[in-house]
């Protein structure tokens, strides 16, 4: 059935998984900080909002999909939050990556002002978000997740719950370092093929077809040898949801030192001025450490 839905966020992932609602038969109303961003809304026929009060005018659902926790809390606990329109009863489904701990708190915050909420972060990048096809893990209440589960299957393919408040954005973290360390091991054996004289296409032909294979030898390595470091997500973004990991590792105690060293490799090309490039720039800082230029080794800068 068709629904009113504030999404608030319109970033490089919101924008497309907000289309997909439009494509779904839904109701749209965004906002966004840069209200351009917001256009490809517009054009595929939902509303732009100056505040996130406007948008969730009357809205059954909000979505938020925005940066970090403080972010998630201005947009709905905020001046001209959402909150101060929201319907009795109506459904938030945060699918921000933010602090387990965050989303348990503001479930409980909202609880008390008549909102429900899902934490609902998801995984599967720019291209995924394009195609509709995110793996999206949600923490919750069960039946408010049944009952967002035709929104979620508009954006997405593998829909998982993952358990109570927090659960989803728990497992999300442990994602990002699967990811990280994915993208490690492509980076390392594409500047260690090509050093010995292998061509960067054979190394991921062969590696993407066997056992080694990651949906970052998939997507990104390709990215790579094609020098394209466009952003289908930040090195900058991706570096507060290491913090995120760490934060956690250290709440839990549990020594990640994987997830440790990618988060270096990252810090060493934010260093370098490169926070707005993709993550698989993580490359140009591995390459620079093996003194492996363009091809051939030599002393460029990254």
């Amino acid at each position: 059935m068709a629904e009113r839905i504030a999404f608030l966020g319109t970033g490089i992932m919101g924008a497309p998984m907000a289309v997909n609602l439009l494509r779904a038969g839904h109701q749209v109303s965004c906002y966004n900080r840069t209200r351009a961003k917001a256009q490809p809304i517009e054009v595929a026929g939902g509303t732009i909002h100056d505040t996130p009060a406007a948008a969730a005018q009357s809205a059954a659902t909000i979505i938020t999909m925005v940066t970090d926790g403080p972010d998630v809390e201005a947009v709905l606990f905020g001046p001209d939050g959402a909150l101060e329109t929201i319907r009795d009863g109506a459904l938030c489904i945060d699918m921000s990556t933010i602090a387990p701990s965050a989303s348990r708190d503001f479930a409980s915050r909202g609880a008390a002002r008549g909102l429900r909420m899902l934490d609902a972060p998801v995984t599967g990048g720019q291209p995924g978000a394009i195609n509709g096809t995110l793996s999206i893990m949600v923490g919750g209440d069960r039946d408010d997740f049944e009952a967002a589960r035709p929104i979620l299957e508009a954006m997405g393919k593998k829909i998982t719950y993952c358990g109570d408040h927090g659960a989803g954005q728990s497992v999300k973290l442990c994602n990002q370092i699967c990811g990280a360390m994915n993208l490690l091991g492509v980076c390392e054996a594409l500047v260690l093929g090509q050093k010995m004289g292998i061509a960067a296409e054979h190394i991921i032909e062969v590696i993407g077809a066997g056992a080694g294979s990651s949906w970052a030898m998939q997507n990104l390595a390709p990215k790579i040898i094609n020098g394209d470091f466009a952003p289908g997500f930040m090195i900058d973004t991706q570096q507060k949801d290491m913090r995120l990991v760490a934060d956690a590792a250290a709440e839990a105690g549990a020594p990640l030192l994987g997830a440790a060293l990618a988060q270096q490799l990252w810090r060493s090309a934010q260093a370098y001025g490169l926070g707005e490039e993709g993550i698989q720039a993580m490359y140009k800082v591995v390459r620079q450490l093996a003194n492996f230029q363009d091809g051939a080794d030599g002393d460029g800068d990254l």
